[in-house]
């Protein structure tokens, strides 16, 4: 299972891993019409900068050779976004290894720390990541046209000096 960039050709694959994740995962987190509106089909016209501004990981089913897990390194904020899996390859640890990817990413980049808002329902695979949880906030998402509930969380990350000492 390897983790590799994004290409920016692969937006809306990326976009459309994103909807299913997110329909499929927070079903119990929000009501239907929420999610609806929180993934619509029509990528927006910011998206496929995204990928082309920031470390943007993607890890491929290995039968199809396209991707089936996401996730990156927002470089302005030091945080973790998108990390989202297809349904299908849920708890075969490709999200685990994106977010790998992203906090070597980060420390060699010369962040201390990274901070996300997870789902609700993500929480738990967050903590098991290394992450420990702030507070519950409201996040607004002009998507959903609402403020969704999520999960304030950090991960305080090794020093790049620290990880060249021990290896």
């Amino acid at each position: 299972m390897k983790v590799r960039l994004a290409l920016p050709h692969e937006a809306q694959a990326l976009w459309n891993i994103r909807n299913r994740a997110i329909r499929h995962g927070c079903r119990e987190s929000y009501d239907a019409d929420v999610i609806a509106a929180w993934t619509p089909e029509l990528m927006p016209e910011t998206f496929p900068r995204v990928i082309v501004n920031n470390p943007f990981f993607v890890v491929d089913d290995p039968i199809s050779n396209s991707p089936a897990a996401t996730g990156f390194l927002d470089l302005a904020c030091g945080s973790v976004e998108a990390v989202f899996t297809l349904p299908a390859f849920l708890g075969q640890g490709m999200a685990s290894r994106i977010l790998q990817a992203i906090k070597e990413e980060a420390v060699k980049r010369g962040f201390t720390q990274l901070t996300l808002s997870s789902t609700p329902n993500a929480c738990e695979f967050y903590e098991r990541n290394g992450f420990t949880l702030i507070q519950e906030a409201l996040y607004p998402s002009s998507l959903a046209g609402t403020s969704l509930r999520c999960m304030e969380m950090v991960c305080v990350l090794p020093l790049a000096s620290d990880i060249k000492r021990n290896n």
